[in-house]
Order: C-alpha cells, then sequence, then structure tokens
C-alpha cells in the first residue's frame, strides 16, 4: 500500500508536508472535513478512502501519501470535530465546569452520531484532545488529587457521555426504522407494563410508579449520572 507505514507510527508525529518539493493538494483538514461530511450524510460505515478521495477530487492512491491507513483517518475525524469544543475561563466550581464540559460533549455526539463508535483512548492524544485534556485539568487546578485520580475522573466523566449519547442514538435509529411511530411503540409497551403490574406479581414495581408514573426526564438522568460520578470524586 502506498504510504502505508512498516512499523506504528502516529499520525500527528508524521510531518504534514515534507520540506522539499511541490505543495500538496490537500491538507489533513480538508481530508478530515471531508470524511466528516460522508459520515454525517451517509453515516459511519459509509466512510472509505475512495469515498474522501472522491470528495475531494483525487485518486484514491493518492491519499494514502497524506493518510497512510484507514485508522489515521479516523484519527483525523475524531481530532476536527474535537474543535467544536469551546473552552471558557474555569469558575472555579470544578463540578460546574466539568458539567458544562460534558454538556458540550454530548451535543457535539448528537451532531455527529458516529463519534461514540471511535471513542477509544488510542485516539486521545491528537492535538484537539490535548487541548480539551489541559482544558479539563485546568478546571481541576484546585482540587488536591493526583494527576492519575484527575484522569481517571475526566475518563469516567466522558464514559458516561458516551454511553448515555451511544443509547439515545441507538433508540433513535430503532425508532426511525420501525413502520410505526415512537409514540404508538410507547403506548404499546406502557399498556403492557401496567398489565403485568397489576398482576400483583411486582409489588416494587408497582410502587414505584404510583409513586413517580414518568416520563422519564432525560437531561434529568443525564445531569444525576455526572453529578453521581463527581461527588463520589469528594468522598
Amino acid at each position: 500500500m502506498v504510504g502505508r507505514p512498516a512499523v506504528p507510527e502516529v499520525i500527528w508525529a508524521r510531518p504534514e508536508r515534507a520540506g522539499r518539493g511541490p505543495r500538496p493538494a490537500f491538507s489533513r483538514a480538508d481530508i478530515a472535513a471531508a470524511a466528516v461530511r460522508i459520515a454525517d450524510a451517509e453515516g459511519f460505515d459509509a466512510v472509505s478512502m475512495r469515498k474522501v478521495a472522491a470528495e475531494l477530487g483525487c485518486g484514491t492512491m493518492s491519499l494514502y501519501n497524506y493518510v497512510p491507513r484507514k485508522e489515521d483517518l479516523y484519527e483525523l475525524m475524531l481530532d476536527a470535530v474535537g474543535g467544536d469544543y469551546e473552552f471558557p475561563e474555569p469558575s472555579g466550581d470544578w463540578h460546574a465546569d466539568l458539567v458544562a464540559l460534558a454538556h458540550q460533549a454530548r451535543a457535539m455526539m448528537h451532531r455527529h452520531t458516529w463519534v461514540p463508535r471511535l471513542m477509544s483512548p488510542v485516539y486521545g492524544f491528537s492535538p484537539n484532545a490535548l487541548r480539551y485534556l489541559e482544558y479539563a485539568l485546568s478546571c481541576l487546578d484546585g482540587v488536591d488529587a493526583r494527576f492519575g485520580e484527575k484522569m481517571e475522573l475526566i475518563a469516567m466523566v466522558n464514559g458516561v457521555v458516551t454511553t448515555y449519547v451511544a443509547n439515545e442514538i441507538a433508540t433513535a435509529e430503532r425508532s426511525r426504522s420501525l413502520p410505526w411511530s415512537e409514540e404508538q411503540e410507547h403506548a404499546a409497551r406502557t399498556g403492557y407494563l401496567i398489565s403485568q403490574i397489576a398482576t400483583g406479581k411486582y409489588p416494587r414495581m408497582a410502587a414505584g410508579f404510583a409513586e413517580d408514573p414518568g416520563p422519564i426526564d432525560l437531561d434529568g438522568v443525564f445531569d444525576r449520572a455526572l453529578h453521581r460520578v463527581l461527588d463520589s470524586f469528594d468522598r
């Protein structure tokens, strides 16, 4: 494969262009933007070197001169959407700052629904990922904890966000694939649940639904999950 390294290589350690020779026709930002457009419009599985090359108007083999592996393309994509974050001056309330950052992450993942599939520590050290980590750590400057513990907390918050959004996206995609509306399915399943609770076999469930019949506040659940993680760090 043209340009494919025979040894492990970090795409960010590879010069974007050689010191000599003609100026490259495309930048990494161009390539990442093309791949993101395809993923946003057609889904993550539609992303291929061939499609990205076609989007850019170049040959597939030429693209390998810029991006040696498909995994490098994924890393470029994640870094590109990582540029969506805004990093205001930390407020001094690290709980509030990390919750605000988590809400930004949730919104970004809903704009780019393929992101949860790619979230991995392997891709955690791109330029925008490092900016994210440095900012999150700055929010924790006043916390008396070791560096490793702070990194664990950031990872746990990211895990909550990624898992929660992945479930939201999966639910939405499933609903779109059904021949009936989400409201119709919810009504059918609620009816079945009520009929089962009415048998008397599930007294705790019956008491629970009598106390809180719903509907579920998904935004509230998200915030409570975040605060439970953050509160546990105070202990």
